[in-house]
């Protein structure tokens, strides 16, 4: 596991553009300012493009690329098209399925399954539908949370670009491995529940 997924809180903020098919982020380390992570959309194809600025942008595969500023994987958030629920891998820097989410066909505000490469429940995604704010519930204990972030009047009604906070309980290792599937789903949140 990388060194960039140790910290406890980052801000996420999706790049702004008015007709933008892929989906770019920037990961910082709110305390100080610092850019950690890049999250790329790289290898779009021609029809997922067009696709995306329809109804049926929800149903679109994506391969996004979790970098360091510098261009090293840290991880890789992959999903096929998808007609009903969405089932999306969670890779390692060397490419290896390290977790899964598995979406709940009846939750209200949206609600993941996620689980290690081997099938275990790690933990749930479990969002308000009153709200935007999600939570990674392990039985009662919260592992993280995921809040939007108001970005402006300006940029909020003119762009589809968002900002979350992403905060990881002190009670989660530095070293322990539910950080990566905790650090993808933000992606899945904003890819699969909120566009």
């Amino acid at each position: 596991m990388h060194e960039a997924l140790r910290e406890n809180t980052y801000l996420v903020k999706e790049h702004v553009g008015l007709f933008k098919a892929a989906n770019n982020f920037d990961i910082f380390n709110p305390g100080n300012g610092r850019k950690v992570l890049e999250c790329r959309e790289p290898n779009l194809g021609f029809f997922t493009k067009l696709l995306r600025f329809t109804d049926y942008k929800r149903m679109t595969p994506f391969d996004v690329r979790i970098t360091t500023p510098e261009g090293r994987k840290v991880l890789t958030v992959k999903r096929g098209i998808s007609l009903f629920l969405s089932k999306v891998d969670v890779l390692d820097e060397n490419d290896r399925v390290v977790g899964v989410f598995k979406q709940k066909l009846f939750s209200i505000g949206g609600k993941f399954d996620v689980f290690d490469a081997n099938e275990k429940l790690l933990c749930t995604l479990v969002g308000k539908w009153t709200s935007w704010e999600f939570r990674f519930m392990s039985g009662e204990r919260e592992l993280a949370k995921v809040s939007k972030k108001w970005s402006g009047l300006g940029k909020e009604m003119f762009t589809s670009a968002d900002n979350y906070m992403l905060s990881i309980s002190p009670s989660v290792k530095p070293d322990d491995t539910v950080r990566i599937p905790i650090m993808a789903a933000v992606m899945c949140i904003d890819m699969v529940l909120k566009e």
